[in-house]
């Protein structure tokens, strides 16, 4: 049987590379996937800032929740929150008590000189120690007005010791610098104070950021038992130092989770398709077989062994193509700030060997399921099953495919239901790919039913049209297999592209709708330039706006802080239920989606956790409709900017703003914050796009190759080349017209079960961008078809009839 497989292999080359090529490309992606995720499992952060504290103390960052389970179980769950947590500054004294040397407490908060690498923190100049920092030139900063930058925004900015220069921050003004140091950091510019200025501008009395230290970490966590606060040494103290790196490895491990599923999945079903068409075209070849004794074990055993032997020549090539498409997908995140600099992937033989056995399995099973049927039909209906393929589909195959789709069915019903994109994303990719399979199994049924209805169009072409209409409808099985991996890449396509625009249109007009004022500053307008607006002349009204994530429970809601001063000449937020006059620090207004949630109304009372980590007890005041466009949770303006690193947020302006305020408008804020969370998504599912993309190349390409001795009998028939070209553009663009609309109705059901449990409306499909994608399809079918049709038609038609089969 091992020589067999060996000579099929070797004589059908053309058939089993499509087959490799779709195992590479999975294998690949997979392995991608798993890098990513592997990253956010174990990924560590470098400490830049502490590299010279061997201890260092900081607040807990994350929020916990223990529940006792069936039997006395306990399960313990911690998120990380949004902002930096704090610490009381005495908490440094409960450090020495434990005989710890060298204490320093640290202070950090936003502070920017002009242009500079990556963030820029102000700290006050005692925790320079921390790096620890040294003066090239200059002193220290002493008095209010002074400040030591590092080399780095030196250089960037061309500052001596002696310049004058203005510092943005909480409380911007003019300092003059007193020092340079001789270091600066890798990811961050740092921008030193006196000790009372930074803790000032802070905005934290009494509490500070981090404590730095050289002693024992168990001394000083004894020490600290009882308090919020955490001990770090080693690698952790750069989790410590860079809370939106933790932030981002938790994210990745979500991300890389879902887009490797559904990157496994969408593998299956193409690699499935490919060896399905595979054994159809060699289906008089194992009907010959069987003919001549062949036992239908055997026969799916030689399969089965064709198809491991093209799985592990694919999958370890894959596997080591998905680690350069891994730093591709670092690279590409990073520039979206996705990713911090700072996390690095972990490259480990987990996701390759993984990938590579994973491509290997899924090459065995469709192989397998593939010759399922054609291995079980009797001897001596071999021949004649090979000849002409069967008018029904098996009961098995339509019991499955009526299965998938009452899945489906269930799955849309679902989708509708949820409000929050973290819980519809993956719903919604596993619906559109529900449907996508019930296509598949049901697929030679539907394309008897399409050809029926296009077949009266395409007769009214003489010769091609004719021949378009003859073939497609004697080849239900074939037209199937090469609509699936089409329909797949469309619908998928049009759920990816337009699940973004449902939901970004939607914030995008309840965010314009919403704004009252003429005039929108920001996006990072500090608490005293708001109050020089709020006093200039043709002002009527100045709402500061700033925002924030919080936890409710272990849930993300975003949050908005806002002053109640003349809110409602400046903000809608469609209030349904109470008064949002009423909001002030002891209270809140929650969106409809959000009420409906968290099963609260006014009068209730929301516990959350502040990003900060502190905990709060408002009472809801009101209910408003337009959370998409203003976040979930709006409390009063004082109680969030006290919780958050940056206070500093849009301004909101009725009446004329004065001279020399920029100003931006509503939806642009709106659009770029809906934008940079679209251009993720857009790069993490492109791939699955283009791997969809080359299965439908691939495909094609391999039933267009295989009817090389059909469109030889043709030319020998009296058909001319033109004549075989114009019946196979007339196939093709039956095949996507068919794939065209299996996909638009596929897309349609997801998004508008998607739009109605995210927005409560309808999907965003632009009409021009839906008909882009289905024209790419077409292109792609045009060229895969084409291309070998040419090929095979090169031979002189006597000897492509009488070649190998």
């Amino acid at each position: 049987m091992l020589g067999i497989v060996l000579s099929t292999v070797r004589h059908r080359k053309a058939g089993f590379a499509g087959a490799f090529a779709a195992l590479l490309c999975a294998a690949a992606l997979v392995c991608a996937c798993g890098v990513l995720l592997d990253t956010g499992l174990r990924g560590s952060v470098a400490p830049e800032r502490y590299a010279g504290a061997p201890v260092v103390v900081t607040g807990d960052q994350f929020v916990h929740q223990t529940k006792i389970k069936k039997k006395g179980k306990v399960k313990h769950k911690a998120k990380a929150i949004a902002e930096r947590a704090w610490l009381p500054a005495s908490a440094a004294d409960r450090v020495r008590a434990a005989g710890a040397r060298g204490v320093v407490t640290e202070v950090a908060f936003p502070a920017e000189i002009g242009a500079g690498p990556g963030e820029s923190w102000g700290h006050g100049w005692e925790s320079a120690a921390l790096t620890p920092f040294t003066l090239r030139e200059g002193r220290a900063p002493a008095a209010p007005g002074e400040i030591v930058v590092d080399a780095a925004t030196a250089r960037a900015n061309g500052l001596h010791a002696g310049s004058r220069v203005r510092v943005a921050s909480a409380e911007p003004g003019s300092y003059r610098v007193t020092g340079v140091t001789r270091q600066s950091l890798k990811d961050q510019a740092a921008i030193f104070f006196s000790t009372a200025e930074a803790r000032r501008l802070a905005g934290h009395s009494g509490m500070v950021t981090a404590i730095g230290a050289t002693g024992s970490k168990t001394a000083i966590a004894g020490a600290l038992r009882g308090t919020r606060a955490t001990v770090h040494t080693g690698a952790d103290r750069g989790r410590a130092e860079f809370p939106g790196a933790e932030r981002s490895r938790v994210k990745l491990i979500s991300m890389g989770g879902a887009l490797g599923g559904t990157a496994l999945l969408v593998a299956i079903l193409v690699v499935s398709g490919t060896f399905a068409l595979s054994v159809q075209q060699r289906q008089r070849e194992i009907a010959l077989l069987r003919a001549v004794a062949a036992t239908p074990r055997q026969v799916r055993g030689m399969i089965g062994r064709e198809a491991l032997l093209i799985g592990l020549a694919a999958g370890p090539l894959g596997a080591a193509a998905g680690l350069p498409l891994a730093f591709w997908l670092r690279d590409r995140f990073r520039g979206l700030g996705a990713l911090p600099p700072n996390l690095d992937l972990v490259v480990s033989p987990f996701p390759p060997v993984a990938a590579a056995v994973a491509a290997i399995v899924a090459a065995v099973a469709a192989a397998r399921i593939a010759a399922r049927r054609t291995a079980r039909i009797r001897p001596v209906e071999a021949l004649g099953d090979a000849a002409l393929a069967p008018a029904r589909l098996g009961v098995a195959r339509t019991a499955a495919g009526l299965l998938v789709l009452a899945g489906a069915a269930v799955l849309t019903a679902v989708l509708a239901g949820l409000h929050t994109e973290a819980a519809a994303s993956p719903v919604t990719m596993l619906t559109a790919l529900a449907w996508t399979v019930a296509v598949a199994l049901l697929g030679p049924v539907i394309a008897r039913a399409a050809v029926a209805v296009l077949a009266v169009p395409l007769r009214a072409f003489p010769v091609g049209g004719h021949l378009a209409a003859a073939n497609l409808g004697a080849g239900a099985r074939r037209l199937a297999s090469v609509i699936t991996p089409l329909t797949l890449m469309t619908g998928l396509t049009a759920t990816i592209l337009f699940a973004q625009t449902t939901t970004g249109r939607a914030a995008v007009h309840q965010a314009t709708d919403g704004t009252l004022a003429a005039h929108v500053a920001g996006p990072r307008i500090p608490h005293g330039t708001a109050e020089e607006i709020r006093r200039a002349p043709g002002v009527t009204a100045v709402t500061e706006v700033v925002r924030s994530t919080v936890r409710v429970g272990l849930e993300n809601y975003g949050v908005q802080g806002v002053t109640t001063d003349g809110l409602d000449r400046t903000l809608d937020l469609d209030v349904r239920k109470g008064d949002i006059k009423a909001l002030d620090p002891s209270s809140i207004a929650v969106s409809t989606t959000a009420a409906s949630r968290l099963h609260v109304a006014p009068g209730d009372t929301l516990r959350l956790t502040l990003g900060d980590g502190t905990p709060a007890a408002l009472k809801v005041v009101a209910v408003y409709g337009r959370g998409l466009g203003f976040g979930d949770l709006t409390v009063a303006h004082d109680l969030l900017a006290a919780h958050v690193d940056d206070p500093r947020g849009t301004v909101l302006i009725a009446g004329t703003p004065p001279k020399g305020v920029p100003t931006v408008s509503a939806a642009s804020l709106a659009e770029d914050t809906a934008s940079a969370n679209a251009e993720v998504n857009y790069i993490a599912m492109g791939l699955i796009i283009a791997f969809t993309a080359i299965a439908v190349v691939n495909t094609l390409a391999m039933s267009t190759a295989d009817r090389a001795r059909e469109l030889a009998v043709l030319r020998l028939s009296g058909a001319t080349r033109r004549q075989i070209m114009r019946m196979l553009g007339g196939e093709t663009l039956a095949v996507v017209l068919i794939a065209g609309v299996l996909g638009t109705a596929i897309a349609l059901a997801t998004l508008t079960a998607f739009g109605r449990g995210m927005t409560g409306g309808g999907p965003s499909v632009p009409p021009l961008a839906h008909l882009g994608v289905i024209a790419w399809g077409g292109l792609l079918a045009a060229a895969a078809t084409a291309l070998p049709a040419r090929l095979a038609m090169r031979a002189r038609p006597a000897d492509a009839v009488g070649a190998r089969e």
